[in-house]
């Protein structure tokens, strides 16, 4: 089996490396990094494929890398003054308003 080859991964699996990827590339990460860092998680949390033959068939999912990057975003807006996360509120409802309104 080839180096990459994700034929040993559930389609649970598979879901979950789309929807981090998605995340990352919403953050600014190029297409490349963001499948490479999607799957560094999923192998992380599960260790491996769950099909038979896969080295991660039952283990329970590890889910301390999923919260990972919460907990590191939290300690970072913990530490922004009071004006700065007020200000950054005011620039996200704007966003917000704006994208709803372009919707309809």
């Amino acid at each position: 089996m080839p180096r990459g080859d994700k034929s040993k991964y559930s389609g649970k699996q598979v879901r979950q490396a789309h929807h981090i990827e998605e995340g990352y590339e919403n953050r600014g990460a190029s297409e490349e990094e963001a499948e490479r860092r999607a799957w560094a998680t999923v192998n992380k949390m599960t260790g491996g494929g769950k099909k038979p033959g896969g080295s991660g068939r039952g283990r329970k999912t590890n889910k301390a890398p999923a919260k990972k990057g919460g907990q590191i975003g939290g300690a970072h807006a913990a530490a922004r003054s009071k004006s700065e996360r007020s200000e950054s509120a005011k620039k996200g409802a704007e966003t917000r308003k704006r994208r709803a309104a372009a919707k309809k």
